[in-house]
């Protein structure tokens, strides 16, 4: 995880799981923390990052792992779900036993849905299907959570990495820089209306 600056207020922060995904001096004025991989790592880092920063909106931009036909590039996502937490009878899976917070976490625009979990997807799952899963990601839910227990807006950008199968590790490490281009073009064209 990246280093802090003292407390300020902004507009808008980004979240990254890794540099691979985005070099962050590409966007001056911007605090741009790099989470690390997994929920974990996801939930303290933007709840630092809120803590330090207080953004009105905190932006998520990621690689992620297609898990139906269609999807290519980049994508905003409209909603999250947990797709490892599996607690069986106690709940069904996706939600948190005797946890009142929803088990869908949406960010209040159209987009794809992303189901979040701390292993990297590699084959097909029922369950996506059944949930109307589009793409999978390691830390989007925890983002999310984090940014709806302090408050904070959020938003997600997700580039189309892989196809969730066996090839996906080499996929990945082949097409990541891609998305970093596609993800700096969006920010040109929103970026006005963002930081206003």
């Amino acid at each position: 995880m990246s280093a802090l600056p003292a407390a300020s207020s902004c507009p808008v922060a980004l979240v990254v799981a890794l540099p691979q995904e985005l070099d962050a001096a590409l966007l001056p004025g911007v605090p741009v923390v790099y989470c690390g991989v997994g929920k974990v790592n996801a939930a303290i880092a933007v709840a630092d990052l809120i803590h330090q920063h207080r953004p009105r909106l905190v932006l998520n931009f990621g690689s992620v792992g297609r898990v139906r036909p269609g999807p290519q590039g980049l994508h905003e996502v409209g909603c999250v779900l947990q797709r490892d937490m599996v607690a069986e009878p106690l709940a069904p899976r996706g939600t948190t036993p005797f946890h009142d917070g929803p088990p869908v976490l949406r960010s209040g625009l159209p987009g794809l849905v992303c189901a979040s979990g701390d292993s990297f997807v590699t084959g097909p799952d029922p369950w996506f299907a059944q949930q109307q899963v589009d793409v999978v990601d390691m830390e989007l839910f925890a983002i999310a959570a984090a940014c709806e227990r302090k408050g904070v807006a959020w938003r997600a950008l997700k580039f189309i990495s892989d196809d969730a199968n066996t090839e996906s590790g080499n996929d990945w490490a082949a097409n990541v820089r891609t998305g970093a281009a596609l993800f700096l073009a969006w920010w040109q064209h929103h970026r006005a209306a963002l930081i206003s």
